[in-house]
């Protein structure tokens, strides 16, 4: 990979038609830091560490340059994705996403930043999330989400009372055991 490719990219470059890519978040700062100081990884932490909460268009921008510059085409392509960025390096990161998962789109979709899927409106993502649609099964519920039953009874609870019962009866057999083997005749 040449020098110029690990260079922050030019204004030219960018997507600047939005205007959240002019805000400065303190995340973004400090990864810029930690790439000026020679530490991409943790400049990659950083950034992926406030993208799980936010939606930040520059930041994420800045997470497919650290993947670049460090040669994780893939993960370079997933984060550029969902941004407005254009150029060759960004169809070269999105190709090498497109060949890891073997344009599979369900894997294609999960291995979006979740911000990314969670933030409708770019146009490209929201093809890719119709496309795995057709491929995803519906996800499992969370703790926190209520699980609907058909009625009727729970087959765990019938499993947890059978169990329940065999102890029982176990545990007086091995007691009327103890007692003969204890009182004689």
């Amino acid at each position: 990979m040449s020098d110029e490719s690990q260079q922050t990219p030019s204004e030219a470059k960018r997507d600047t038609t939005r205007p959240d890519l002019e805000h400065h978040s303190g995340a973004v700062e400090r990864a810029r830091a930690d790439l000026a100081a020679g530490r991409a990884w943790k400049a990659r932490d950083r950034l992926t560490g406030h993208l799980a909460d936010s939606q930040d268009p520059e930041a994420l921008e800045l997470l497919g340059e650290v993947h670049y510059a460090m040669g994780d085409l893939p993960a370079a392509g997933a984060a550029w994705f969902g941004t407005g960025r254009r150029g060759r390096d960004v169809d070269e990161a999105v190709e090498a996403w497109r060949e890891r998962h073997a344009d599979h789109f369900d894997q294609m979709w999960r291995s979006l930043p979740r911000t990314v899927r969670d933030h409708p409106g770019n146009p490209r993502v929201e093809a890719l999330r119709r496309r795995a649609g057709a491929d995803r099964t519906p996800a499992p519920p969370s703790a926190n989400t209520p699980v609907e039953t058909g009625g009727g009874v729970d087959p765990a609870v019938v499993i947890t009372v059978v169990l329940a019962v065999l102890f029982v009866v176990c545990a007086v057999i091995g007691a009327v055991t103890l007692l003969r083997w204890i009182i004689p005749g």
